[in-house]
């Protein structure tokens, strides 16, 4: 949608205000936060950290791209969506619905049910397919136990643990703090060095760059925006809209198989069909199932370019493990002959900006070798 780039600078305000900290200048909040981050006792049974779906080691994304999706504490447990990437997770403004533009903005996880990061840090700790506590008391508990507690006290002060509702935002609110700093944030890519004039693209990511700005092309930027704006200097190549953009699901893309069973075990939920009642019939409705609006189902969050070459899989569900794959798919979705599977939700789908892109392979080739100076610690 054309509105996405006007919408793009007042977005990206964000940059110059959220107060990203120094990796070497850590505040006790911000250092509490990272402590709880990567405390794998804070989980049901012990073993399961953020960092554990988070790993900073891959772009802050799951390091197992072995599957669409993430397992749980319990390891017989999966959730239903390809873990999302934190870094960069703290631009996105809250959750909103734009009246001016018409469409929804903002928020966290792939379908905007947590307004902003603090909210969304308290929801894994109780999701019985990833921590799974089982209340908010057992965190705190473990909290109290932990080597760090004089350290929260510290922070939010002397017998900040006493009231669990209280100091379970307390914890939210420190790891919001750590995800806001530059230890998460890095602007440290090829790219970033390219925009600072310290290094030169290859004539081959050049040729991409060019193909994903290109409206008549690639045409990337229309959700990616990475070179418009007051603050082109950081680009977080998202506009941090939502989009249905056709994916199948992973029962199109595989089969019913044991292919299937082991890379997306979601369906399967051994000894728990609580936790997916409708089996292979489970379809993910994305933002449209959490605002209950028709003409929303199917969309999910745009997500951040930044660190992609490394958090494979892609997409909400992780349908695809290549970034060829993804950019074949965008290129070539409504091509007939194209086979590609029928969409997971067929309502809704953009059809304005991908789906018959007429690019070549090489063209392709380009974009993803673009899309791979967007990583992080180039040296």
């Amino acid at each position: 949608m054309n509105i996405r780039i006007c919408m793009y600078a007042a977005i990206i305000l964000i940059v110059a205000t959220i107060g990203i900290a120094s990796a070497n200048d850590l505040t006790e909040k911000e250092e509490l936060g990272k402590l709880l981050f990567f405390d794998t006792d804070l989980s049901v049974p012990k073993g399961q950290s953020c960092a554990s779906c988070h790993d900073p080691g891959f772009g802050f994304a799951d390091p197992d791209s072995s599957r669409a999706v993430s397992m749980g504490a319990i390891h017989v447990r999966f959730g239903d969506r390809n873990s999302p990437t934190a870094a960069y997770a703290a631009y996105s403004p809250d959750f909103h619905y734009d009246e001016d533009e018409g469409m929804y903005v903002g928020g966290q996880f792939w379908d905007g049910r947590a307004a902003n990061l603090t909210e969304q840090a308290k929801g894994p700790f109780l999701n019985p397919l990833e921590m799974n506590n089982p209340s908010k008391q057992s965190v705190i508990q473990n909290i109290r136990n932990s080597d760090y507690v004089d350290l929260f006290e510290d922070v939010y002060g002397v017998g900040a643990l006493d009231d669990v509702e209280i100091a379970y935002d307390h914890v939210a609110d420190a790891i919001a703090a750590f995800e806001m700093t530059d230890e998460v944030n890095r602007f440290s890519s090829k790219y970033d060095k390219y925009l600072a004039k310290e290094v030169s693209l290859t004539k081959e990511e050049m040729r991409g760059l060019k193909l994903f700005n290109n409206p008549n092309k690639g045409n990337c930027a229309a959700c990616h925006p990475g070179t418009s704006g007051p603050y082109a200097d950081k680009p977080l190549f998202t506009d941090f809209t939502y989009d249905n953009l056709g994916t199948p699901s992973n029962l199109g893309m595989l089969g019913d198989s044991p292919e299937l069973m082991e890379y997306y075990p979601f369906y399967y939920q051994p000894l728990a069909p609580n936790f997916n009642p409708a089996g292979l019939d489970f379809v993910d409705y994305g933002l449209g199932g959490i605002v209950g609006e028709q003409d929303e189902m199917g969309k999910v969050k745009v997500p951040t370019l930044r660190n992609v070459a490394i958090t494979s899989p892609y997409m909400h569900n992780g349908a695809f493990t290549t970034l060829k794959e993804v950019v074949h798919f965008y290129n070539t979705r409504d091509v007939p002959g194209a086979k590609w599977p029928a969409p997971e939700v067929d309502m809704n789908i953009n059809t304005d900006e991908l789906g018959d892109l007429g690019l070549s392979n090489d063209e392709e080739d380009a974009i993803v070798a673009f899309m791979e100076t967007l990583t992080d610690g180039y040296e």
